[in-house]
């Protein structure tokens, strides 16, 4: 017996989900869908599906694990539509920045007997680097991928994703839900919103004419995000769908960037030249950290992983008739 799932949204996360499952096909069906049908098609041609569903309904009938590869404002309404269809015990992940939210919708949509559990991926060490790359079926190798369960969750749809994360090659990171919100405000929405504010404080205002042929590293460098990670309408619907946790990161960053200001404003050399060392310094060390993928050892001094039992073992035992 094979475990069915189904990726809704083949954009690089979900069409390198998909890629990665291709080694495990004697475990698992894949079926993929798509609002936009050629990228679906072409997920197919890469391999990263065995069966492109166009109608989404049909797309999770009979799936034991539904993957929302989508951005945050499709997901609410992706639940509504295909919550009738689920079947008994299906587990229903998303690859979304904010997990509360998804909750939340998860408990007003899904049908009892079915279960939510968030995904928070972090791309492999060594994908970090540079413009966006094609999906594949590496990127998350050797990273860590959290895990976001709430309250209640059957231990089995924990165990189930907890498996994916291993055919992904990552390690599963359990998380809470406040917390997972909180980091990633900081990590993911907070540097695409100041990547933005800079392009909307520079671009086609007085100056700008000459300032673009001036700008190098340092302005593509801090812009880059703007440009290469969430679609604006996405961004915009993520930070609005938690604004207490956006807002914190925010007030912050505000915080930080004053107490720069006064350093500046002050003349206090040795306060703003110890505050860009310490921040070199600690970007430093987390490059370092993050390029190794080896948390174990960074924070434990042992490179053992845990050896994991057999993937999908327990759910591939189970009647599904139940």
């Amino acid at each position: 017996m094979t475990v069915q799932i189904t990726i809704i949204g083949m954009g690089q996360v979900g069409t390198s989900i998909g890629l990665a499952l291709a080694a495990h096909t004697e475990k698992i069906q894949r079926t993929g869908h798509d609002k936009n049908f050629e990228r679906a098609n072409k997920a197919r041609s890469l391999g990263a599906l065995d069966r492109v569903e166009i109608n989404l309904p049909r797309s999770v009938e009979g799936a034991d694990l539904v993957i929302l590869a989508l951005p945050m404002d499709a997901i609410e309404e992706t639940l509504r539509i295909i919550a009738p269809d689920l079947r008994q015990e299906c587990v229903v992940l998303d690859t979304a920045p904010y997990k509360a939210p998804v909750a939340d919708w998860a408990r007003t949509h899904l049908p009892p007997g079915r279960h939510y559990v968030g995904l928070v991926p972090a791309l492999g060490p060594h994908q970090i680097t540079g413009m966006e790359r094609p999906p594949h079926a590496d990127l998350f190798r050797e990273g860590v991928i959290g895990l976001v369960n709430p309250p209640g969750t059957p231990g089995e749809a924990v165990k189930l994703a907890s498996d994916l994360v291993a055919l992904l090659g990552a390690e599963p990171f359990f998380m809470d839900m406040t917390e997972a919100d909180s980091l990633m405000a900081s990590a993911h929405i907070l540097p695409q919103l100041l990547s933005a504010a800079l392009l909307y404080m520079t671009v086609d205002v007085p100056g700008w004419r000459e300032m673009r042929r001036l700008a190098g590293r340092p302005y593509a460098t801090v812009t880059l995000s703007a440009a290469s990670q969430d679609e604006p309408k996405g961004l915009a619907h993520a930070a609005l769908a938690n604004p207490q946790t956006s807002l914190a990161a925010i007030d912050s960053y505000i915080q930080t960037l004053s107490a720069l200001r006064t350093a500046i404003a002050t003349g206090e050399a040795d306060e703003l030249r110890q505050r860009l060392e310490q921040a070199q310094a600690g970007r430093d060390k987390w490059w370092s950290e993050r390029a190794s993928g080896d948390w174990q050892k960074v924070e434990f001094g042992s490179g053992e992983r845990p050896r994991r039992p057999g993937l999908f073992g327990n759910w591939l035992g189970r009647d599904k008739g139940q």
